[in-house]
């Protein structure tokens, strides 16, 4: 399990420090995914298509997976207060830096160094939240922390696309980097200072999934419903646009209702996922596939993308609870390294399913991507109850 300064600080300074993480969870996910809302207007001012403009979640997500082993083992020795606040710093020029950016290959190439802070923070962050609060409270607080996921689902992208609206896209990165400024106030206050603890060297982080079969397989199960799940929202958007002439008022709606569905399957995953992880995932992971089939059969009404998208919301809050409680049970000594691993595994797959997606969306129409997501979905839920079977 992660070692915790339990005795170290109080329990309600422990919880205002939680409070603090995940605040920085909000803004690092909203910045990492609000292009999602935003491609549309984003590829018609700078000129690009769409599928173009789906770069600025692929970079992202590249750095994010393949930096982040690396960047962990390399600051192994810095205390994790320090750690999270320079991340935060380097956020906030990011998001001012896009905002301010005077073409398209800019914006990219600081998406791409924003990256790595990203999946630095995915890397530390839960396992700051467990040591600052009593041991018997840690499950909580990785918990409170993962409620971020939701919260920057329900309020963070759709408040971009609204955002987006009334002042623009630069203008939206521009007021997330002052967003930015103020939760690295919060973390320099309410975070108590944290030594470096479970970190080991990069060796030894990669040489992981050859002695830990458990973690190899939870590896495997993240690459595969991730490539489908994200390759799909990614161009959520465009698919809503094209197929039941959804206006952006709509599209709004459809992130709010999506995020509002994972926040209650996060709800409902805390329950069940104690009881039995393995099948509160493949249930997830079911409910994926049935939601995107869903789509592609009622997504041309808008009263059937609405419905699709509340079953996917749950299915993906399911999923996503399960697959951080299958990566914590499968290294549990050695958690901020699997992590590490967990964290590239799952940037570089929404990597790779912008990037396939949005190859797909340019060349085989929009309705391809479903059908990608479709497949990939299917093969993670094939191989969760392969592997358990086994």
């Amino acid at each position: 399990m992660v070692t915790r300064t339990e005795n170290a600080h109080s329990t309600r300074k422990g919880w205002a420090g939680v409070a603090a993480i995940t605040a920085s969870l909000f803004v690092f996910l909203t910045t990492e995914l609000m292009p999602v809302g935003l491609l549309t207007p984003v590829s018609s001012s700078l000129d690009i298509s769409v599928g173009a403009a789906g770069l600025m979640v692929t970079l992202y997500g590249v750095s994010a997976g393949l930096g982040v082993p690396f960047v962990v083992a390399w600051t192994r020795r810095i205390n994790r207060r320090v750690l999270l606040s320079a991340l935060l710093a380097i956020l906030t020029a990011g998001n001012l830096i896009t905002a301010l950016a005077p073409g398209y290959p800019l914006v990219l190439a600081t998406r791409l160094v924003m990256g790595f802070a990203n999946g630095a923070f995915w890397a530390i962050g839960v396992g700051m939240a467990m040591r600052i609060v009593p041991g018997r409270h840690a499950n909580r607080a990785a918990a409170v922390v993962m409620s971020g996921i939701s919260v920057a689902t329900v309020l963070g992208m759709p408040l971009g696309t609204v955002l987006e609206r009334l002042v623009g896209w630069q203008a939206t990165f521009l007021i997330w980097s002052g967003l930015s400024v103020l939760v690295f106030l919060a973390v320099l206050v309410l975070v108590p200072s944290l030594p470096s603890a479970n970190a080991v060297p990069v060796r030894e982080v990669f040489g992981l999934p050859r002695v830990n079969a458990r973690l190899r397989s939870v590896l495997i199960t993240v690459v595969l419903f991730v490539l489908g799940h994200f390759g799909v929202y990614t161009f959520i958007r465009p698919f809503l646009e094209g197929t039941s002439s959804a206006s952006p008022a709509f599209v709004t709606v459809c992130l709010i209702v999506f995020g509002a569905g994972g926040a209650a399957g996060n709800f409902v995953a805390g329950y069940f996922v104690a009881k039995n992880v393995l099948v509160s995932f493949a249930v997830g992971a079911a409910g994926l596939v049935a939601s995107l089939l869903l789509l592609l059969a009622t997504g041309h009404g808008q009263a059937g993308a609405m419905i699709a998208l509340v079953l996917w919301g749950l299915s993906y809050g399911v999923v996503q609870l399960s697959q951080l409680t299958m990566t914590q049970r499968s290294a549990p000594d050695t958690f901020e390294a699997a992590m590490s691993l967990n964290t590239l595994a799952y940037n570089t797959s929404i990597a790779l399913g912008a990037l396939f997606a949005g190859l797909l969306a340019d060349h085989a129409g929009i309705t391809s991507v479903v059908w990608f997501g479709v497949v990939l979905t299917a093969a993670s839920l094939l191989f969760t109850v392969g592997t358990r079977r086994t």
